[in-house]
């Protein structure tokens, strides 16, 4: 999957139309909460500005459904990317209309401009030809730094390297750096391999589970998913989220894995969900009586993750062990990331829960790599191939 990167491409005096994920979170005032998501950009955008290239940014930024809505505007992205480049940095009223265009054509070697929500128009999530043609009419060069969206095949993911013909189409520094880990490290990982994956649901992660166990050395299971393979095993799961729909394919994964698939010893349940104050035991897996739910892996199961990962060349971490935002049931995902961050392990974390957990704990600087994407990452995990990353320029 090796593909051609921007700094590969000549982009002096030339159009760089590059897909971002500004997807930031913003607030009733329309102030960003976290500006993360902009600042991982940065050396993407510098990189093609420093050299003379005239970079035209577009994004998506929540589920406006084809509707102009204010308070999903792209604008505070825009305005916030001039404060961390400390220059002008343009925005445009619309994506493919009147305001954009001219604004293109203005543009001078080494600006930026901001197109205005992709979402705005439905044509995006519908990846419509049409609306891909207009968007990559802009540009000289196509740059996909967007692996949060990689797994889509949106019009600004797909159909505009598509319709840019013989014009380079490149990956940022962003998805190379996910495709060279999500998928180079898990093709020839050094071993141990061991994955740990977390969450609410055996459902969310059955492809993974599964493409994992035949790659893996170990997989460990936590999170309220390992209460539907507890029941499958027999156990009792009091009022634990389980899917008793899955038992017989959660049987099917331990018949598979044998082994491999290393299941919690114990669990740390709780009388009310959520509540620091609830009444709280640590019981054995299995053994979770009626009026109480499993919250968190217990310090035994937390103990013998810790063991296999310190051991590990090589980690995949996708969803908490249990309900970590919650304190008393935040030991185990605790007890895992300090686990990752210790080991000498090439690690990747997966995004979502997982990200968040990574940087709540302060263990983000202790790992290889924290996913960008949180469905893109799963599916990658899932051993599968993204449309909008095979239609881009492979390395020569």
């Amino acid at each position: 999957m090796a593909k051609q990167t921007i700094s590969d491409v000549d982009v002096a005096s030339k159009k760089v139309l590059m897909r971002v994920d500004f997807n930031v979170p913003l607030d009733g005032d329309q102030k960003i909460t976290d500006d993360r998501r902009i600042e991982m950009a940065l050396p993407t955008i510098k990189s093609v500005i420093d050299r003379g290239g005239k970079l035209i940014l577009m994004s998506h930024l929540g589920r406006p459904k084809g509707e102009v809505k204010s308070e999903m505007s792209l604008g505070p992205a825009a305005q916030r990317l001039g404060e961390l480049l400390g220059s002008v940095v343009h925005f445009a009223s619309d994506t493919v209309g009147p305001d954009a265009t001219a604004k293109v054509e203005a543009l001078a070697d080494g600006e930026v401009l901001v197109l205005e929500n992709l979402r705005f128009d439905e044509r995006e999530k519908k990846g419509d030809e049409a609306f891909a043609s207009q968007l990559a009419a802009f540009a000289d060069i196509y740059c996909n730094n967007a692996f949060g969206t990689c797994h889509r095949e949106h019009a600004s993911m797909f159909g505009v390297p598509k319709a840019m013909g013989a014009k380079p189409k490149v990956v940022g520094a962003l998805v190379e750096k996910e495709i060279k880990y999500l998928s180079g490290v898990i093709s020839a990982p050094e071993r141990p391999f061991v994955a740990i994956l977390g969450g609410a649901k055996v459902s969310d992660k059955i492809k993974v589970i599964e493409n994992l166990l035949g790659v893996c050395d170990h997989v460990l299971i936590g999170g309220a998913m390992a209460y539907t393979f507890s029941l499958a095993n027999g156990g009792k799961v009091g009022d634990s989220l389980v899917e008793k729909d899955k038992v017989e394919l959660a049987k099917e994964l331990m018949a598979k894995g044998g082994d491999k698939l290393v299941l919690p010893v114990d669990t740390h349940c709780g009388d009310a969900f959520n509540d620091a104050n609830c009444n709280k035991q640590i019981v054995a897996a299995g053994e979770i009586q009626d009026g109480w739910e499993g919250f968190d892996i217990g310090p035994e199961s937390a103990k013998k993750f810790a063991e296999i990962i310190k051991s590990a060349k090589t980690v995949v971490w996708n969803g908490p062990m249990g309900v970590f935002e919650c304190a008393p049931f935040a030991e185990g995902t605790k007890t895992v990331a300090q686990a990752i961050a210790d080991s000498d392990s090439v690690s990747i974390i997966g995004g979502g829960d997982s990200a968040a957990a990574i940087g709540q704990l302060g263990f983000e600087d202790s790992v290889t790599h924290v996913s960008t994407g949180g469905g893109a990452s799963l599916e990658m995990l899932e051993g599968k191939t993204f449309a909008s990353v095979e239609v881009l320029d492979d390395q020569k």
